[in-house]
């Protein structure tokens, strides 16, 4: 309980994850930090991390284990698309889940209405389309009707002679 208590404290913004598959430990940015400057000078400049709960060496920059003699632009370069990207990417197909323009989170479309708020960058959107001045950049519809509106032949919790609900 002390764990996740802890874990809800860290800001989204301050959120980092550790990128092996078997640890995956939920740390913020500033944490990981501290604890890294301590193996490594220069840890803040090169990105270099490492994990306080596995101790494995990761790139805060590129959320991959950490690259050895490769600077985050030719890593990137060289590995355009990740597995672990891809596989995220289709099941955020499946899922109808869509990237925030600004920081690239993954949003979950979750509400009826089609306009989203990135929890992480504060950015509106229509799906993907970004918001300027709190109005739509699109021709998005922002809710679909037959999403909203329930049919109407649930008469069960309502009676219309008493005006009672069950």
């Amino acid at each position: 309980m002390k764990q996740r208590i802890k874990e809800a404290s860290i800001p989204v913004t301050e959120k980092v994850y550790c990128p092996y598959p078997k640890c995956s430990a939920l740390m913020s940015k500033s944490e990981v930090l501290e604890y890294s400057k301590v193996s490594f000078l220069g840890a803040e400049r090169i990105g270099i991390r490492k994990c306080t709960k596995c101790n494995g060496l990761f790139c805060v920059n590129c959320k991959v284990p950490w690259h050895y003699n490769i600077a985050c632009d030719e890593y990137r370069r060289r590995n355009p698309n990740p597995p672990e990207d891809v596989n995220l990417k289709n099941l955020a197909a499946m899922n109808l889940w869509r990237q925030c323009v600004k920081c690239n989170h993954m949003i979950e479309h979750a509400v009826r209405c089609y306009h989203m708020t990135c929890r992480v960058a504060g950015k509106d959107m229509v799906f993907k389309e970004p918001w300027k001045d709190k109005k739509a950049t699109c021709s998005c519809k922002l809710w679909d009707e037959d999403y909203i509106l329930d049919s109407d032949d649930d008469d069960d919790y309502y009676d219309t002679d008493s005006d009672d609900y069950y």
